[in-house]
């Protein structure tokens, strides 16, 4: 069984990175394209596919099985209950939503209409952290994983120098600032290496560099149920020209590092210290081609989706609670 797939939101991530990504994978057909802009639709390469400005249309595309969202955070609510309701599988963007109740609604909406739903953690599909996961047990007992995950986000950011809406910066749409849009992807991550994931948080956000009105860097700390230490570093105000991508766990008996690893390309390195380094070779897959395989081949019947969308949301109350400063 081929899958078609339908992509809402025609922005930069799904244009550059979503894609090209689905086009390459074995089974998987783009039939449908929509977003509210002409323009966004009209800048999507891909032939034969049908584009909508209206979701009704979209989502009654003939041979649509499945639906990759990528509006922003505050809209994923609305979409993904219609495609729900459509019998569409959805893989969502992540953070799931902009705050708690949407995301918690997203998640009632897929169980109720009996349809699978993933969160595009794209991290969880690097080949280098696939082969991280697999070095954990040669770590000893791990004691921490420690992540810089960090970039340059002015307010005018745009992808490819022609105008952008950058509303990773507008809290009404996106929730938040660097904390909501890098760190899910470090705590999600933690808890795919670990086998276990992070269930206590705390966060300090910093508004230090850019004028926005949402924050531009975020420090977290927590710990797993197992009592390994988890921080996250990140942050919308690190030049790019800077080290700013790294993996660290630590272990009784050794240490990986993976750097420039953190990021939406196969690329970086990953090194084994044990106590002398050993570069270790991975797979050059992209992480959303792996990403949408899986996806792919879920909705296919041909395998498991290996992450339940409960687990996604647990994760995500547990960030937006510390963001908020709540109990951690």
């Amino acid at each position: 069984m081929s899958v078609g797939w339908g992509i809402a939101g025609c922005g930069w991530v799904a244009r550059d990175h979503a894609l090209p990504a689905l086009l390459a994978v074995e089974g998987a057909r783009v039939v449908a394209l929509h977003d509210r802009d002409p323009a966004a639709l009209d800048r999507v390469p891909v032939e034969g596919a049908h584009r909508s400005t209206d979701l009704a249309g979209f989502l009654a595309t003939p041979g649509l099985d499945a639906v990759y969202v990528a509006v922003p955070n505050a809209g994923h609510r609305a979409l993904v209950a219609a495609a729900a309701a459509a019998g569409k599988a959805v893989l969502c963007e992540k953070p799931l939503a902009a705050d708690v109740a949407d995301a918690d609604a997203m998640v009632v909406a897929a169980r109720d209409a009996g349809v699978l739903l993933g969160t595009a953690y794209d991290q969880r599909w690097h080949p280098a952290h696939v082969r991280l996961r697999e070095l954990v047990p040669e770590l000893g007992t791990v004691t921490a994983v420690r992540i810089v995950y960090c970039c340059w986000l002015p307010g005018d950011w745009t992808p490819d120098g022609r105008p952008h809406d950058n509303w990773r910066v507008d809290p009404a749409r996106a929730g938040g600032g660097a904390a909501i849009d890098l760190a899910p992807h470090g705590l999600d991550l933690a808890g795919v290496l670990l086998g276990e994931d992070v269930v206590e948080l705390s966060a300090r956000l910093q508004t230090r560099v850019h004028d926005y009105g949402v924050d531009d860097g975020a420090l977290l700390t927590g710990s797993t149920d197992g009592g390994v230490l988890v921080s996250l570093h990140v942050a919308f105000n690190t030049p790019d020209a800077l080290p700013r991508r790294r993996l660290e766990v630590v272990g009784t008996r050794g240490m990986a590092v993976a750097v420039d690893t953190m990021g939406q390309t196969a690329g970086g390195s990953l090194t084994l210290h044990r106590p002398d380094p050993v570069d270790v070779p991975f797979a050059d897959t992209p992480p959303f081609q792996a990403q949408f395989a899986a996806f792919t081949a879920a909705v296919a019947g041909r395998a498991r989706w290996p992450y339940p969308p409960a687990r996604d949301l647990a994760l995500h109350r547990l960030l937006l609670t510390a963001l908020s400063g709540g109990p951690a």
